[in-house]
């Protein structure tokens, strides 16, 4: 839950409060004076107080579920577009535009880089076993058209995983 709908739920509780007060102190005043308007106003305040306080606890524990939900998710998304980059360099390693313009140091640094981010474990299954299937048709890397339908593949998984 963002900053505005907490402010917004401090205020209401806030109105609550000063509410039950006041109508507790004006019903006291009609019923039997000034005394009785004390009490029951600070007996109307108390009662409000400790109802908001549980509902406030109640509200607060659902926003960190909110929020430690959407940073997971945010992590996740994360991740699974470091895995397509890091796949895609990979790719682009082993199937270069030019013919020797990638070193083979180079290309095994990238494939440690690939491999070694498409084994994280905050990685939704399917963008898991998509970036297995991609890496595997660019290790057997004869034809780079797998390949390219691998990693093709594995953008679509990765944009099915947006939001969920």
């Amino acid at each position: 839950m963002d900053n505005l709908a907490l402010t917004r739920a401090h205020r209401l509780i806030t109105v609550q409060l000063v509410v039950a007060a006041a109508l507790g102190t004006v019903a006291g005043f009609l019923l039997a004076g000034p005394f009785v308007a004390g009490f029951t106003g600070a007996l109307a305040a108390a009662g409000s107080w400790a109802g908001s306080a549980y509902a406030r606890r109640r509200a607060y524990a659902q926003f960190r579920t909110e929020c430690d939900a959407a940073a997971e998710d945010g992590y996740a998304e994360g991740l699974a577009q470091t895995v397509l980059i890091g796949i895609a360099t990979y790719q682009a390693a082993v199937f270069p535009i030019e013919p020797g313009s990638v070193s083979g140091e180079e290309a095994a640094a990238r494939r440690r880089v690939a491999y070694g981010i498409s084994a994280y474990d905050g990685l939704p299954h399917q963008v898991r076993s998509s970036a297995a299937a991609a890496l595997e048709a660019i290790d057997h890397g004869l034809d780079p058209e797998p390949a390219r339908r691998a990693l093709r593949d594995l953008a679509t998984t990765v944009y099915e995983q947006r939001g969920r």
